[in-house]
């Protein structure tokens, strides 16, 4: 009986000091960078998954302007924005970034000491899905608990399989076997222009049934009032609070689609993405903050426009 006391007790001590290890790897090697730097000054990147890394990067304090958007923005280079514009960006795109993952990255970003300088926002569809509220993180999850400002209570977190692996990758950079990822967000992930291949990316945008004349419907969809103001677009008060809140030059973009991509002329989709309103909107920033510049390129499912009291307007297109 003795001697399966010892061997159980042997057992339960070396897991509790194998977990305990661990944990204090962890925490040295901080591979978020969400932990207080005990050894590294400088926080590297070594993972993918872009909602995990760039709250570092926002509280690096080395950036007074950001890139907002999904996939299709995270090539616009920071660097040529700081000559363009002047100040530091940093690339904070995330691949199939959702409307509410970018709504949390501004806001941890106006929670940070100093004034933000520019706010680029990539828009895209999914600034005008109707299930936006419902549908607010991917399958890549997002550590709702880096977000907020409290570091300590992201330990209950971190122990894990995954933190481990990217634990092991911050210590190879340190040793100089792996080089660190994306250092202000910005990263090529398009395989290189001498690698083209015109038929996977033509397979790609247009399927099997190869490319097509996109024929309009006809007759267009004509959505009668009662429908129009059926129409939800929960992403947009977010949108509103973003340039409401941010104190600098806010410059919204509208990604570029390939047709493929796009509602056919005259469906359904088309007209409540793209048809015109008379109604006023409900969604407007208030005549203080909309003193400041903001710039609007690309058409999509918004709408900007000044009140004759001064203030900006932006309204869902209808």
């Amino acid at each position: 009986m003795l001697g399966w006391r010892r061997f159980v007790l042997a057992v339960v001590g070396g897991f509790g000091a194998i977990i305990a290890c661990l944990a204090i790897f962890i925490v040295l090697m901080n591979p978020y960078g969400n932990l207080p730097k005990l050894v590294f000054s400088e926080h590297a990147i070594t993972d993918i998954n872009q909602r995990f890394q760039y709250p570092s990067l926002i509280r690096s304090g080395r950036y007074d302007s950001i890139i907002v958007g999904a996939s299709d923005a995270r090539l616009l280079r920071p660097d040529f924005l700081d000559d363009a514009f002047g100040g530091h960006f940093a690339n904070l795109s995330m691949n199939a970034g959702l409307a509410w993952e970018q709504y949390q990255l501004v806001n941890l970003f106006l929670r940070q000491p100093g004034k933000p300088r520019m706010l680029l926002m990539g828009l895209d569809h999914v600034w005008c899905d109707e299930d936006a509220a419902e549908e607010r993180t991917t399958f890549r999850g997002f550590p709702d608990w880096m977000y907020d400002d409290n570091r300590w209570n992201d330990l209950g977190y971190m122990l894990n399989q995954q933190t481990v692996e990217i634990s092991a990758r911050r210590l190879a950079v340190a040793a100089g076997f792996k080089s660190a990822r994306f250092p202000d967000g910005y990263e090529v992930f398009t395989p290189p222009e001498n690698a083209y291949d015109k038929i996977k990316v033509r397979n790609k945008l247009w399927g099997k049934a190869g490319p097509h004349e996109i024929e309009p419907v006809t007759p267009p969809y004509a959505p009668t009032e009662t429908q129009r103001a059926s129409w939800q677009f929960p992403a947009l008060p977010w949108l509103d609070d973003i340039l409401t809140r941010f104190p600098g030059r806010v410059v919204l973009a509208f990604m570029p689609a390939h047709v493929s991509a796009q509602p056919v002329p005259g469906s359904a989709k088309a007209a409540r993405r793209r048809s015109d309103t008379k109604r006023p909107s409900s969604i407007s920033t208030s005549s203080r903050r909309s003193r400041r510049r903001m710039t609007i390129i690309g058409t999509g499912c918004i709408t900007a426009s000044r009140s004759p009291t001064g203030s900006s307007r932006i309204s869902p297109r209808r």
